[in-house]
């Protein structure tokens, strides 16, 4: 078996966990917005939703950037240090979402597994992206330092998307857990954390699985 079969599954399951968040978000959350005037539910909603755009499509598709895009080293570094950047950009928005909600609403702050995987895993992506930089970008980085850091950098960037997977699904089991209105949002909850998991499993699989197309 080869990645590509892998890699065309991702594709389809990364849409499925986007389909599925919107339904979620637009449907039995009623969206999302920043207005002041606006229900403090609405402005945490944004949380799942940008979390999970950033997080976990855009991370996945930047740790299979090397499978996916065509072309020299150089354009597939750089989809790939990209797609991380911006799901760093979408995490930072889910981050103050969820701590606007807090403050708003007199709550405390990392008080849940959720919020402690959540918090260790943005710090560790962050640290990840900027010492990639300086080994992979930084005209001045050796070369023997860069190949000795590369299957680390594998390694911590996988260890990181799987933190980043944990920590989604430990956000929607609270979702569950709490008071929900619609029944049957229960379910397209519990069907986005499963295609999230499968999302994640075939990521890796399209990684280690060697690329002969």
């Amino acid at each position: 078996m080869t990645a590509l079969p892998m890699l065309l599954t991702a594709q389809l399951l990364a849409a499925a966990v986007l389909a599925l968040t919107l339904v979620w978000v637009l449907h039995f959350r009623g969206g999302v917005s920043w207005k002041p005037t606006s229900k403090s539910l609405f402005v945490y909603t944004a949380h799942p939703l940008f979390m999970v755009i950033g997080f976990i499509i855009c991370t996945g598709e930047a740790v299979m950037a090397y499978r996916i895009v065509l072309g020299p080293t150089a354009a597939k570094k750089a989809v790939h240090l990209l797609l991380h950047l911006v799901a760093l950009a979408f995490a930072a928005v889910g981050l103050y979402a969820a701590f606007k909600f807090h403050h708003d609403n007199g709550l405390p702050d990392i008080r849940s597994l959720h919020s402690w995987l959540g918090i260790a895993t943005i710090a560790l992506y962050a640290l990840q992206w900027l010492v990639a930089f300086v080994y992979f970008v930084f005209p001045r980085a050796v070369m023997t330092m860069r190949a000795d850091y590369a299957p680390w950098h594998i390694f911590f960037g996988l260890a990181i998307f799987l933190m980043a997977i944990c920590t989604a699904e430990t956000g929607l089991a609270k979702f569950v857990s709490a008071s929900i209105v619609y029944p049957s949002e229960v379910f397209a909850i519990n069907f986005t954390g499963i295609a999230i998991l499968m999302f994640g499993v075939v990521v890796i699989l399209a990684v280690i699985l060697p690329s002969r197309y």
